[in-house]
């Protein structure tokens, strides 16, 4: 019973998200198709192929208007641009928390983990530790802004500032700290240990015992 129930766990695992994404990519489509075309459908000889040269016009047009939007944030007049369109947003009510909670998330998931440090663990209190991040940022007065991540949801937490002492660095990857923050603990990193009795392989490996010798 137990085999079929994981079987059966692990088949979601593996099938939900291909169909939850497959979703998102038939609605996305569907909402760009009713974008009526610039030129009349017989042109195109089917309704299908109109909607489909539709579609890509607007992913091609949307693309370049973003790369277009980076370049500039890339020159001095696009840092005046990008703080002028701050500054507006800022100024009326109730939309400045959509869009700067907007602007957020997007920046949270384009930079994906490259903005995040090497993990470390945090003793917070009679000896519990917890995994944070570096940001790379320090205080004036020379301590470390680490990011504290709850658990499973990583887009809340805690900024907080730490002295270089008081916590501890680890080889761990992002990646794999992140997987097990996401998995409440549950998840399973690439690099995990084989579980080896080192008492037992010492006795094999010689030969021979203590005794022997």
């Amino acid at each position: 019973m137990s085999s079929w129930k994981r079987d059966t766990a692990r088949g979601l695992i593996v099938v939900l998200p291909i169909l939850v994404t497959a979703y998102i990519i038939a609605w996305l489509y569907n909402q760009l198709a009713k974008v009526p075309s610039p030129l009349p459908p017989e042109v195109y000889g089917s309704p299908f192929l109109a909607e489909l040269v539709g579609v890509f016009v607007l992913i091609v047009v949307f693309g370049l208007l973003v790369l277009s939007a980076g370049y500039l944030m890339r020159t001095a007049l696009g840092d005046l641009v990008e703080e002028g369109i701050d500054d507006v947003a800022n100024q009326l009510p109730g939309l400045r928390v959509v869009y700067n909670a907007s602007k957020m998330a997007v920046e949270t998931a384009v930079s994906g983990t490259e903005e995040l440090q090497a993990p470390v663990k945090l003793e917070t209190w009679n000896g519990l530790r917890m995994t944070a991040f570096k940001t790379g940022k320090t205080t004036e007065d020379g301590r470390d802004v680490l990011f504290l991540p709850t658990a499973p949801n990583i887009t809340t937490g805690f900024v907080i500032e730490v002295d270089p002492e008081e916590y501890t660095e680890t080889n761990e990857r992002v990646e794999d700290a992140l997987t097990r923050i996401l998995s409440a603990g549950f998840g399973e990193t690439r690099d995990q240990p084989l579980p080896v009795d080192v008492g037992e392989s010492d006795g094999d490996d010689d030969g021979s015992s203590p005794a022997d010798d």
